[in-house]
C-alpha cells in the first residue's frame, strides 16, 4: 500500500489508467540493478528512481572525472574524485526518499556476477565495453533474468530487451565480440552530450513498461537512433537455440581478445615522475596529436603494423592514446612483428594525464 506521501509523489503516475495504484505498487515493489552509473547509467537511475522502482542496485567501481560532466548530467564539478556509485545514491535519495539503494563499489566480474543478480528482478547494462557486456548477458541467461540492453557511438544509439521471456540473448543479436580495438570507446572517438541522456532515457522506459505490463516491450528488437538525422529503425532478430550458455567464461577480457590482464602498464603519475626514463610511441590521429602530445614518436595506430621497424629498443617504450584502449591493439600488433621491445600500456591514456 501507498502512503499518502507516496501517493503525492506518484500522482502523475496514479492518474494514468494504464499506470493507476496497481501499477505503481508493482514499481515499488520492483528490484532493478543497474551496471554503470556512467552515461547511460545517470538518465536509468534518475527516471527509475523518479518512477518509484522500490530498490536499485548501482554498480561501478569509477570515480567521477571532469570529462564526464559534459554527458552525466547527474554529477558535479564537486563530484570530481568520489565514487560514482555512492555519489548517485547520495543524490539519488534526495530525488526520491522512498526508493532503496544498494551500492556496489567494485567491478562486476565472474566471481560477483551470478550472486548479484540473483537479487534482482531486471538488469540495466549501461557499461561501454565487450567484455562486460558478454558477461551480462551470460550472468542474465543463467540467473534468468531479462536484460535491457543499451550502447552509444558517436551520435548513434541502440536499445534492446534480451532474454525476456525465452527471448533471443545479447549472444544471438552478436554472437562474437570484434576484433580488440575494432570499435573504439567515447574516450577515443567522442560521443554528443546529449545521446546517453536519449538511449538511458528509452532503456528506463523498457523497464518501466515491463515491471506495469503495458505497451509493447523491445523483445527481439532492436532500436537504432541517429541523433543528427533523428532517423529511427527498429529491426527484428530472433532467437539461436544453437546458441547455449552453461556456465561464464573463465576470462571475458580473453574471450573478446583483450589480452590487458597479462600486459604491462603504466600510470600517468608514474609517467610523470620518470618521463626521461622511456621513450614515448603516441598512436592517436594527427589531429589528436596536434591538439596535445609530451613528444616522442608519432605514428597512427592505422600504419603502426608498417612501421614497427622504427622503433629501437635502447629504453622501454610507453604506447600511449587517449584512454588506453588503441595502445593496447597497437602493443599486439608490434609485439607480433618486434619482440625485441619492451612496451608498456600507458593505463587510461591521456584521458588522466
Amino acid at each position: 500500500m501507498l502512503s499518502k506521501e507516496e501517493k503525492t509523489q506518484y500522482n502523475r503516475h496514479l492518474i494514468l489508467d494504464e499506470i493507476g495504484e496497481e501499477g505503481q505498487n508493482k514499481l515499488t515493489s520492483a528490484k532493478v540493478l543497474v551496471i554503470g552509473a556512467g552515461g547511460l547509467g545517470c538518465p536509468v537511475l534518475q527516471y527509475l528512481t523518479a518512477a518509484g522502482i522500490g530498490t536499485i542496485g548501482i554498480i561501478d567501481d569509477d570515480v567521477v572525472d571532469q570529462t564526464n560532466l559534459q554527458r552525466q548530467i547527474l554529477y558535479t564539478i564537486d563530484d570530481i574524485g568520489r565514487s560514482k556509485a555512492k555519489v548517485a545514491s547520495e543524490k539519488l535519495s534526495r530525488l526520491n526518499p522512498f526508493v532503496f539503494f544498494k551500492v556496489y563499489e567494485e567491478k562486476l566480474d565472474t566471481d560477483n556476477a551470478l550472486e548479484l543478480f540473483s537479487e534482482y528482478d531486471i538488469i540495466v547494462d549501461g557499461s561501454d565495453n565487450f567484455p562486460t557486456r558478454y558477461l551480462v548477458n551470460d550472468a542474465c541467461v543463467l540467473t534468468d533474468k531479462p536484460l535491457v540492453f543499451g550502447s552509444i557511438f558517436k551520435f548513434q544509439g541502440q536499445v534492446s530487451v534480451l532474454n525476456y521471456e525465452n527471448g533471443p540473448t545479447y549472444r544471438c543479436l552478436f554472437p562474437n565480440p570484434p576484433a580488440s580495438g575494432a570499435v573504439p570507446n567515447c574516450s577515443d572517438i567522442g560521443v554528443l552530450g546529449v545521446l546517453p541522456g536519449i538511449i538511458g532515457s528509452l532503456q528506463a522506459n523498457e523497464v518501466i513498461k515491463m515491471i506495469v505490463g503495458i505497451g509493447e516491450v523491445l523483445k527481439g528488437k532492436l532500436l537504432y537512433l541517429d541523433v543528427l538525422t533523428l532517423q529511427q529503425q527498429v529491426l527484428s532478430f530472433k532467437k539461436n537455440n544453437d546458441i547455449e550458455v552453461n556456465q561464464l567464461e573463465n576470462d571475458y577480457d580473453f574471450f573478446c581478445g583483450i589480452t590487458s590482464n597479462t600486459l604491462e602498464e603504466i600510470t600517468p603519475s608514474e609517467l610523470k615522475q620518470n618521463l626521461e626514463s622511456y621513450q614515448i610511441l603516441d598512436v592517436r590521429t594527427l589531429e589528436e596529436y596536434n591538439n596535445f602530445n609530451i613528444g616522442g614518436i608519432h605514428i597512427p595506430l592505422n600504419i603502426v603494423s608498417d612501421r614497427s621497424v622504427e622503433l629501437n629498443n635502447h629504453k622501454p617504450i610507453v604506447v600511449c592514446c587517449q584512454s588506453g584502449v588503441r595502445s593496447k591493439k597497437a602493443i599486439e600488433i608490434i609485439y607480433k612483428q618486434r619482440e625485441d621491445l619492451q612496451l608498456i600500456n600507458l593505463k587510461d591514456g591521456f584521458s588522466l594525464y
